[in-house]
């Protein structure tokens, strides 16, 4: 029996960048709506089975209220930690159960916490807010149903799927963890309010995407070169005094002048050491990781990253085929 997870973050949408920033609140009630409407693209392509994350505001047992949805629900039973943790958790428990897709509601760290527990299932993000760059803006009924044709293997996945790479942190040789879009290095002591908004502090940034019409600090990549989320390349740059400007929007309605004094592309399997010892790195956006006095800290690309639905290629592949003929 096919089976979809549901992964719907509560607190994305509402970080520190909705103050320094001009960056949009997205509510609850609204991801109530979108997974509403993913719920219902599910169950018209007959997904029969959906494992949610339950969350303190419930917003998949909203959701339900008002409609009928012919198939079993029920939520991935652990201990709520109202951390990143849980959707760390859920994601592993949804694979365990079989998932054969797994739509996330929530940015960039919602993602790059649920790609730690999804493994191989294909991951539809949906993006919540202003500053992503992993998630794209997706209508939720057609994100349900693009979901759903994947989950009963109604369209082939080289067609409506692609794998992502990922940049891994390793400290003193050993990886201890992931990003899906960026790596910032921060000269910095402390993780604080966790969003980067203070250029002046930022020193190195290892991109695994970047595109000229991003939002946040890929876009300085973005405009120097393209990197797609599926091409086998990073991009390093290094910021400082001296260096070649660009003008980019780091944030919502925040546009910088920055200064790149140099850049590398990295191949797959590449390390590059960073450069600034004690520091503090953001992965997707969160500062996460101290680095401390004596620690050698590299970042390394690397092939096996989440495999990501295209909603529009799946769509197209079932136009083709004429799943939704049927």
């Amino acid at each position: 029996m096919s089976l979809v997870g549901i992964i719907a973050n509560p607190a994305s949408g509402k970080d520190i960048r909705r103050l320094v920033a001009f960056g949009s609140v997205f509510g609850n009630q609204e991801k109530v709506r979108i997974v509403r409407r993913v719920l219902l693209g599910l169950v018209a392509v007959g997904v029969e089975r959906i494992c949610y994350m339950p969350d303190y505001f419930g917003i998949v047992e909203r959701a339900l209220d008002h409609i009928k949805v012919p198939a079993t629900i029920f939520p991935a039973n652990f201990s709520l930690k109202g951390s990143q943790e849980d959707s760390v958790r859920a994601a592993r428990i949804m694979r365990e159960k079989g998932a054969t897709c797994i739509v996330t509601i929530g940015g960039d760290g919602t993602n790059r916490a649920v790609v730690k527990g999804s493994g191989a299932a294909p991951i539809l993000p949906i993006s919540t807010g202003t500053n992503n760059v992993f998630p794209s803006m997706v209508e939720g009924t057609i994100a349900g149903l693009a979901a759903g044709l994947i989950a009963m293997k109604r369209v082939p996945l080289d067609e409506s799927t692609f794998l992502s790479t990922k940049l891994e942190v390793l400290v003193n040789g050993n990886v201890v963890d992931l990003a899906l879009v960026d790596v910032v290095v921060c000269d910095d002591l402390f993780v604080g309010s966790r969003a980067v908004w203070d250029m002046d502090k930022v020193r190195q940034i290892f991109l695994n995407q970047a595109q000229p019409d991003s939002i946040g600090l890929s876009s300085i990549g973005g405009l120097i070169h393209p990197i797609n989320a599926e091409e086998p390349l990073s991009l390093c740059l290094e910021l400082g005094d001296g260096g070649r400007p660009v003008t980019a929007p780091v944030a919502p309605g925040i546009i910088k002048q920055v200064f790149i004094k140099g850049q590398r592309i990295m191949q797959m399997g590449d390390e590059i050491a960073v450069s600034v010892v004690p520091s503090i790195l953001a992965l997707d956006g969160e500062r996460e990781v101290e680095i401390r006095p004596g620690q050698q800290v590299a970042i390394r690309l690397e092939k096996d990253g989440p495999v990501v639905v295209d909603v529009k290629q799946t769509m197209t592949a079932a136009m083709k085929n004429g799943s939704l003929l049927r």
